[in-house]
């Protein structure tokens, strides 16, 4: 019997993505090789990688401008004097010498793209050798513009995702696990009338991800205007407080064809926290703030207190005072989302239970907001240890005019009693939230949601009043027994029990810490880290 065109079409599909995977692990592995050699003469991942993308940078602009059929003029974006080709016409201290040369040129250029990638540009291969190697054997061997834009940009997160597990720099603070983004994106539905943005964006991952669906599911059917408004940042935008990190994530959306190499940057560099939104709302806000505390700061919010450190910032939108930074990017998020709007936020434990601040937070986002579902994540799918954390999903609308909550009833969905993950040995993957999603009704009234029948099961509901009596608020509520923990003959592996623990009390520590912070006790408690 042959196959009919329908049949055939989902098994190309499948060929089709798994070529594409094969040649991103390709690409990445060959980057990767690299990038050890690199490593060994002291130089981290995420040092490598940031060297990468000022070269790949400089070889994708003289590969547009080298093409035969479409070739265009690219001098006033990288100068004769400076680009590929006067590169790799040197060799030795030469090279090194004008590469220096090249990089104090390209980081003049603030508010661009390349001026974000370029930002206080260094170089630190420094031994001309190995830059020559990577020159010329390497970054000069692949032709990058040519390559697909799929391709190119799975390869440099590949890369990131690699250096995220460097836990001696702490670069994994800066990522998501990407099937976590994959599930938060698949139920908020990005869309075209969408404008998106991340305040505190790390590498990029939750905008590429937005851009990403809305292209898939909606790009044929936009204008050119529509799709312009993404590169020139009417749409999408980004922010991020550090230099480094922010040329990662400019490089990394560029290389998923989003922005311009000479357009107005995508992401901002600064303190998101500094100043309260003016003007710029999104009606789509995705973010997972920073693990920890900020160790510099003075707040002042509405309720006149004063936590002072360092920094100022002086927020009348701010509804409590704490130097607890995860709550302010709440409050922060709270500010930013539009009418509207809806929000997904990655947030610690200590947000949902804390007393003092965050209760008051709490008490504002129940009442002025509409907050709809949490979903508990488990342990071991961060590169923090320690970490109990949760995305927090709420939509902003007007206030009702009977000046009720807006909050009527939360739906929590356990995912992580029960739930045992690793960040080698057992990876969380999309497949492992497709319950949840399931659970969510994406794109249905969530009046069709149903509780689990199994008392012990993940999702259940609980009304404004439920909540609202709880002491100090405190949503961090949890019904469900881990068997596996509880039975020695489970089955579960006894090196995952064991990091279980582990990570159960570094959670502990990290919570009493919170508490003896907030009593004025000074505590300086490194992370454990936790292969």
């Amino acid at each position: 019997m042959t196959a009919s065109v329908d049949d055939q079409q989902p098994a190309n599909e499948s060929a089709e993505k798994a070529k594409a995977v094969a040649q991103t692990n390709t690409l990445v592995a060959k980057l990767w090789n690299y990038c050890n050699v690199l490593r060994d003469n002291g130089m981290s991942t995420i040092e490598y990688v940031e060297q990468l993308s000022y070269l790949l940078f400089l070889k994708m602009v003289d590969e547009i401008e080298s093409d035969p059929w479409d070739g265009q003029d690219m001098s006033a974006i990288v100068p004769a004097d400076y680009n590929w080709k006067s590169l790799v016409g040197k060799r030795g201290a030469a090279l090194e010498e004008h590469y220096h040369a090249t990089l104090l040129h390209l980081r003049n250029k603030p508010g661009t793209t390349i001026g974000t990638i370029f930002a206080d540009a260094q170089n630190r291969i420094t031994k001309p050798a190995l830059l020559e190697k990577l020159v010329v054997e390497l970054i000069g061997r692949e032709d990058w513009a040519m390559t697909g834009t799929d391709l190119k940009g799975d390869a440099y997160e590949g890369l990131l995702n690699k250096g995220a597990s460097d836990t001696k720099t702490g670069a994994g603070q800066y990522f998501t696990p990407r099937a976590l983004i994959d599930a938060m994106i698949d139920v908020v539905q990005p869309g075209p009338d969408d404008t998106i943005t991340d305040p505190a964006c790390g590498t990029g991952g939750f905008l590429i991800a937005a851009h990403s669906y809305i292209r898939d599911h909606h790009m044929k059917r936009m204008s050119l205007d529509e799709r312009k408004a993404y590169d020139e940042g009417r749409k999408i935008w980004g922010n991020e407080l550090v230099t480094a990190t922010a040329r990662l994530a400019a490089m990394n959306m560029l290389l998923h064809g989003i922005g311009k190499s000479d357009g107005p940057s995508l992401i901002h560099v600064g303190d998101a926290l500094a100043d309260k939104p003016s003007g710029k709302h999104a009606t789509l806000v995705l973010a997972n703030p920073p693990f920890g505390r900020k160790s510099a700061i003075t707040v002042i919010g509405q309720d006149g207190e004063v936590e002072r450190e360092d920094i100022q910032y002086d927020r009348d939108d701010f509804t409590a005072t704490t130097t607890n930074k995860q709550l302010n990017f709440l409050q922060h998020i709270m500010s930013l989302t539009a009418v509207n709007g809806r929000a997904a936020v990655v947030l610690p434990d200590n947000v949902l239970f804390e007393g003092g601040a965050g209760e008051k937070v709490r008490r504002k986002l129940l009442d002025e907001f509409d907050l709809h579902t949490i979903l508990r994540l488990p342990t071991g799918i961060f590169y923090a240890g320690g970490v109990k954390a949760n995305v927090l999903f709420f939509d902003k609308k007007p206030p009702r005019a009977d000046g009720k909550p807006l909050t009527t009833e939360t739906w929590i969905y356990d995912f992580r009693t029960g739930q045992h993950f690793t960040l080698k040995q057992r990876p969380l993957t999309r497949a492992h939230l497709d319950d949840f999603v399931k659970a969510y009704r994406v794109g249905e009234p969530r009046s069709t949601r149903v509780e689990s029948e199994d008392e012990n099961g993940p999702f259940r509901k609980f009304s404004y009043e439920d909540l609202i009596a709880r002491d100090k608020v405190n949503l961090d509520i949890t019904w469900m027994k881990d068997p596996a923990l509880e039975d020695a003959d489970s089955g579960l592996p006894p090196e995952v029990i064991a990091e279980e623990i582990v990570r159960d009390l570094q959670a502990a520590l990290n919570e009493f810490t919170a508490i003896a912070r907030s009593l004025g006790g000074e505590v300086d408690v490194p992370e454990a880290e936790v292969e």
